[in-house]
């Protein structure tokens, strides 16, 4: 039966409610009830059903996860998407899962974390002045969004960009899908993209400046912090801390 017009289940659902948040804690609370994709939706709720040996008791998030931290942010972290068994279980971003003990170490170890451990989300973990998200909020099959996902998940990503434009002034973004989903976001969000767009690579750094004459963002690439690339040491605790402190200090802050 075809959803009712207005409902979750739209595809419209990101655009008509993101335009109706007025905060970050708004557009958050909205991102959770979002149910536009049907194969995420049967994806993530599938996880949460079956769940794994390791975590048997959990009650699973199995719901879009919003972006972490504070709303003034000036540093965001653009990753891909939640873990199945990660974030979709936990309900916070990259807490829960190997790659989230990665990122969180590097982020307690130049001062922006309370504590390098995410575990859960009242674990007690704070950040500060960076707040991590990603441009699809929903746990994917094999970790990879389809590019119709990836677009009807957009307007929260440039959503989110817009209420953080007064005071975020750098970016770092997670792997290549991260990067090539982020640029239109920051588009939409007032950030003119150079044509041709800037080519992802770990340690890129591209100035955008502001449309209206505010302060430029700061763009870094920067490799996904996935097992895959920290097993084979593609990418090592030194080199993301490398890019991570270059942003942290591009936005004003003191690592």
């Amino acid at each position: 039966m075809p959803a009712e017009p207005g409902s979750p289940d739209q595809p419209d659902f990101p655009v008509r409610e993101t335009a109706r948040a007025g905060s970050v804690p708004a557009l958050d609370e909205r991102v959770t009830h979002c149910r536009a994709c049907p194969r995420l939706v049967a994806w993530r709720e599938q996880v949460a059903r079956e769940g794994r040996r390791a975590y048997t008791g959990w009650d699973y998030w199995a719901r879009p996860v919003p972006g972490y931290g504070p709303d003034d942010a000036a540093l965001l972290v653009v990753g891909l998407a939640p873990a199945a068994h990660g974030g979709n279980r936990t309900g916070r971003m990259f807490t829960g899962d190997r790659s989230g003990d990665v990122l969180y170490a590097a982020l307690h170890g130049i001062g922006l974390a309370s504590q390098a451990e995410a575990t859960h989300r009242d674990d007690g973990l704070r950040l500060y002045g960076v707040r991590v998200t990603a441009p699809v909020h929903c746990a994917p099959p094999a970790n990879k969004p389809t590019p119709r996902e990836r677009d009807t998940c957009r307007p929260w990503l440039a959503g989110e960009l817009r209420l953080l434009r007064p005071t975020v002034r750098a970016l770092v973004v997670l792997g290549a899908f991260g990067w090539q989903a982020t640029l239109p976001a920051l588009a939409a969000a007032g950030w003119p993209v150079p044509r041709p767009r800037p080519a992802f690579a770990h340690g890129a750094h591209v100035t955008l400046p502001s449309a209206d004459g505010g302060p430029a963002l700061e763009l870094f690439g920067c490799y996904h912090v996935s097992q895959r690339n920290t097993f084979t040491g593609r990418l090592t605790p030194g080199m993301l801390t490398e890019v991570l402190s270059r942003a942290a200090r591009a936005a004003g802050l003191r690592p």
